[in-house]
């Protein structure tokens, strides 16, 4: 398993050559495989990653698992990381406290869910009707928002990786149908972050819960409707069995990014191979969980419809066409709360108007024509 790991960050290195953020760290990672045959003497480095999602869950459950597994094979057993699920060190949304206090050096989440400590941390995860999976990772990577987003977490003594992607995730599930945007109107729906905001404006009440409460919620009638991932997700949770309606598109999460959270302290602690070693197999998690949902979504939806009798519907397009509205107004009100929010919003927005005007001509110009 040692040369495997070892074949693998080769190949991921020559993969990624040119990539200002890992190039740099690749002379360590390289040095410290050719020292895997030197016997260590000092006792491995333990550390402890607690997760937001339930322990192993597809695909954002999976994702620490395999980051740990990676470090532990990559370093040859110098670092160690042992990963907790949700409820199981402490509750979902404790994790960037967690962190921040050092009473755990790590922990995968997601952004959007810290809007209230840091209201610009939600650009680095989804926004309605913001960039998709592939183009947040060009901005992340090669566009500056990784400098941005480590200015945003640096006061809490924070790192921040991108720890995978959903891709574009579905527009959540219903059990009553939604035909205009005054149908919103009373319902209690499960939406963190902007996108609760936005449903909050068209008469819904937006609701914050962990994952694993939705099917209970949905089943009591504590909400009404809820969004929680795609179809593997969707269908682990069993959220088929409490409601009625399967909407799409995923408006509010168009390419929903994941994190790694390290304390800064305990990361600057360790050897620089080591540090090297956690960013690459970060950004290697980061494209293996947009991998996995890309595959397995398309079994899993096949499942609901197919074999559960699942109702697929779509947004009509006015519906649609009031949230986007609704949407911009709501980020621009709230970029203009918090500077630097609104310095992360300038950015993102300005990215985002270059990709998309390229994308018009290569990748939507081909999903055009795909469907002829």
């Amino acid at each position: 398993m040692r040369k495997l790991g070892s074949l693998f960050i080769s190949v991921l290195l020559m993969g990624l050559s040119g990539c200002n953020p890992v190039s740099s760290d690749a002379q360590s990672v390289a040095a410290s495989h050719a020292a895997t045959d030197v016997p260590h003497a000092l006792p491995a480095i333990e550390w402890r990653l607690a997760t937001s999602w339930p322990k192993n869950f597809p695909g954002l459950g999976m994702a620490p698992e395999r980051f740990a597994h990676l470090v532990d094979e990559m370093s040859n057993g110098r670092l160690k990381i042992s990963v907790y699920g949700a409820g199981e060190l402490m509750p979902a949304f404790a994790v960037f406290d967690g962190v921040s206090q050092g009473k755990i050096q790590m922990a995968h989440s997601a952004s959007f869910y810290w809007r209230g400590k840091a209201p610009a941390a939600q650009f680095f995860s989804s926004i309605p009707f913001g960039m998709t999976a592939q183009e947040i990772n060009g901005w992340l990577h090669y566009g500056g928002g990784m400098e941005l987003w480590t200015e945003v977490y640096q006061p809490f003594g924070i790192i921040p990786l991108a720890g995978g992607n959903t891709g574009m995730q579905m527009g959540g599930w219903f059990n009553k149908p939604i035909n205009t945007i005054a149908d919103f109107k009373g319902l209690k729906v499960r939406m963190p972050g902007l996108g609760g905001e936005v449903l909050k404006r068209v008469g819904a009440v937006p609701v914050n819960m962990a994952g694993r409460e939705l099917y209970g919620a949905l089943q009591t009638g504590a909400i009404d409707a809820a969004e929680w991932v795609g179809p593997v997700n969707d269908l682990a949770f069993g959220l088929h069995k409490v409601a009625k309606y399967y909407y799409y598109p995923g408006w509010h999460e168009p390419g929903s990014n994941m994190e790694f959270l390290i304390n800064t302290a305990a990361f600057e602690s360790l050897p620089e191979d080591l540090q090297a070693i956690i960013r690459v197999a970060a950004r290697a998690i980061n494209q293996d969980m947009l991998d996995e949902y890309t595959t397995r979504n398309v079994t899993a939806l096949e499942t609901l419809v197919k074999d559960e009798g699942v109702e697929l519907k779509a947004f009509p397009p006015n519906v649609l066409l009031e949230l986007e509205k609704i949407s911009k107004q709501v980020i621009e009100d709230q970029a203009n709360q918090d500077p630097l929010m609104r310095k992360v919003y300038d950015a993102y927005h300005a990215y985002e108007q270059g990709v998309r005007q390229y994308h018009k001509i290569s990748e939507d110009a081909y999903s055009q024509q795909r469907q002829h």
